[in-house]
């Protein structure tokens, strides 16, 4: 598993799902964008692109980037999203995490990351993932019918459509 995660340093520590997944030796932390692997899968709200089980070799070649930071304080046109072509967005999901439980489409950091690996089709990865917070288990469980249809789903096409059909688009 290769997970790098940029960090903005915009959050409380105590809190933060990457320092603690970081401190287990299951992320990688870095302070610069250039320093993100080339040709990683970069988890990016603003990308077109959902993430889908076509992304899987370029996941377990090159691994996920994940960005830790304020998406209400980024803006659009920041270096990160400059290049897109590994870049994807997730589609609908349900936070489990203590800060944003039961919201839509605001996740930790760890959630992101799990929920990639997951659709990919690397669910024993997600389940590692999650087993380190207690609220872990529960997200996979919370979004089980939803990781479930976007994990069988070919491209990022058929995510969205799964992701349509769901919330009713």
């Amino acid at each position: 598993m290769k997970v790098t995660v940029y960090h903005a340093e915009e959050c409380d520590r105590k809190k933060c799902t990457t320092f603690k997944m970081a401190k287990k030796g299951k992320f990688k932390i870095v302070n610069h964008l250039y320093q993100l692997p080339r040709g990683a899968i970069v988890l990016n709200p603003y990308s077109e692109k959902a993430v889908s089980r076509e992304d899987r070799e370029s996941v377990i070649k090159r691994g996920v980037a994940g960005l830790d930071c304020s998406w209400k304080k980024v803006q659009k046109s920041a270096a990160i999203f400059k290049t897109s072509k590994y870049h994807r967005s997730l589609p609908f999901l349900v936070a489990a995490n203590p800060t944003n439980y039961g919201k839509p489409c605001i996740l930790s950091t760890a959630e992101a990351i799990a929920a990639t690996f997951y659709i990919v089709g690397l669910k024993d990865i997600a389940e590692d993932i999650m087993s380190h917070f207690k609220w872990g288990p529960h997200f996979l469980i919370l979004n089980k019918e939803l990781l479930e249809a976007y994990s069988e789903a070919e491209n990022s096409e058929e995510v969205v459509k799964a992701q349509n059909e769901f919330i009713g688009g």
